[in-house]
């Protein structure tokens, strides 16, 4: 006789643990098949290791997909404020900085044990280093066909993650097994990821960390900007702002469109105020120094060669001999320094996935599948994803929670899907 799970999750990442728990929370006889070794190896990677789990500021400004709207039904179910219920009861007391939330610890491992500890009370069976073969829909649920077996289940939710960070297990498999199942794809592509650019000068200010504003255009519209501290490298961009507006150039790349990105190395000040404060730096307190000389202290030394350089102005020419055009010239470059975006940083090195699962062969207030009756999606395998700021991990929490709660309450209900 087989044995039969009332909810089997496919993936033990942040989406599926939570799935798990809030499944068998509610009743249900749950399994969990990973084809890792071990679970939520990319919790530990997250926050450079102490998991921005949550933050404090939700809305729909902070998620982007093609109908972003499609996260508000499931954030009002478990939003933030139930999030940090729900670690607290774990026993994650919740560090906040600027609106932040990390655990006390700092330590992403305890974010990911506590997971743990709840799945194992809970009696939740994990089934590590499961290499699925295929995921078939029988009559009265799912086959999980694998290297070690035959499993079944009455509800099947897929949380496997998508294509980012391979490393940690997100290899893009769960979207193979929604396609065989009948679903389709926004074409996934990476995002939170460095940004490729081609430019002379970047192996000259490499290593460089300064407050900009980065603004992304393409066909002349601007698609996206942010401002923080701007990471400048022998590829071209990194950094915060280089994630928050990444997802928006991979778009505009991946439609064959030009990608331009634009650097503005003194936002705080107009590009009037600029132009005033060169002329004082150079022909007021410019005497016997060179142009290099004349903005030190105002920008990191190798930046300050490259600006010149840009403007074909010698490091070494007296500050006082500039032309008001060549100020005009020096004035346009830090306010507006232009660099060609080529292509972004592969998967790997991407921390989420933009894309997934169309959201319109979805139900919102469920994350059931409205092709196949008792499959639901959770966390980055649909097309919703999150700015920097523990937002994707709120994703994660949120949908896990409502695809956990939603197919159990079906197969108690119902006792099985097709009756």
């Amino acid at each position: 006789m087989r044995q039969r799970y009332d909810v089997v999750v496919v993936g033990a990442g942040a989406s599926g643990m939570m799935a798990a728990i809030t499944a068998a929370r509610n009743g249900a006889y749950v399994l969990v098949l990973e084809h890792m070794d071990r679970a939520g190896k990319k919790i530990l990677a997250t926050g450079n290791g102490k998991c921005n789990y949550t933050n404090e500021k939700q809305g729909l400004s902070y998620y982007r997909g093609e109908n972003p709207a499609f996260v508000l039904p499931v954030l009002k179910q478990f939003g933030f404020k139930e999030t940090i219920a729900f670690f607290e009861e774990l026993g994650i007391y919740p560090k906040e900085r600027n609106g932040y939330y990390y655990p006390a610890s700092e330590q992403a491992a305890s974010v990911l044990k506590v997971l743990l500890m709840e799945l194992k009370r809970l009696r939740v069976e994990i089934r590590y280093e499961v290499g699925i073969r295929s995921i078939q829909r029988e009559k009265n649920g799912f086959c999980f066909e694998t290297k070690t077996g035959n499993f079944y289940g009455t509800t099947c939710i897929l949380a496997t993650g998508g294509y980012s960070a391979k490393k940690t297990g997100s290899d893009g498999s769960g979207f193979l097994y929604a396609k065989k199942l009948g679903h389709h794809l926004i074409n996934p592509v990476p995002a939170l990821v460095q940004l490729v650019a081609k430019e002379p000068c970047l192996k000259e200010w490499t290593g460089i960390r300064i407050e900009a504003n980065l603004k992304i255009y393409a066909k002349k519209e601007l698609l996206s900007e942010d401002t923080g501290e701007v990471q400048l490298t022998d590829y071209g961009i990194s950094g915060i702002p280089t994630f928050q507006v990444s997802r928006f150039a991979a778009k505009a790349l991946e439609r064959g469109e030009k990608v331009t990105a634009f650097l503005d190395f003194l936002p705080r000040q107009s590009k009037e105020e600029v132009f005033l404060l060169l002329k004082q730096r150079f022909f007021s307190y410019g005497t016997g120094k060179t142009m290099q000389e004349a903005l030190i202290g105002l920008f990191p030394e190798k930046l300050i060669s490259v600006l010149l350089k840009k403007c074909a102005l010698k490091e070494e020419f007296p500050a006082k001999r500039v032309s008001e055009k060549e100020l005009h010239l020096l004035c346009k470059q830090i306010k507006q320094f232009t660099l060609m975006i080529e292509k972004t940083k592969s998967f790997d090195m991407a921390q989420v996935t933009a894309g997934g699962i169309r959201t319109d062969e979805l139900k919102n207030e469920t994350l059931e599948s409205t092709l196949i009756p008792g499959l639901y999606f959770a966390g980055e395998m649909v097309d919703i994803d999150g700015m920097c700021g523990g937002y994707n991990l709120q994703w994660a929490w949120s949908s896990g929670y409502v695809a956990g709660c939603a197919a159990a309450k079906k197969q108690i209900i119902n006792g099985t899907v097709y009756k």
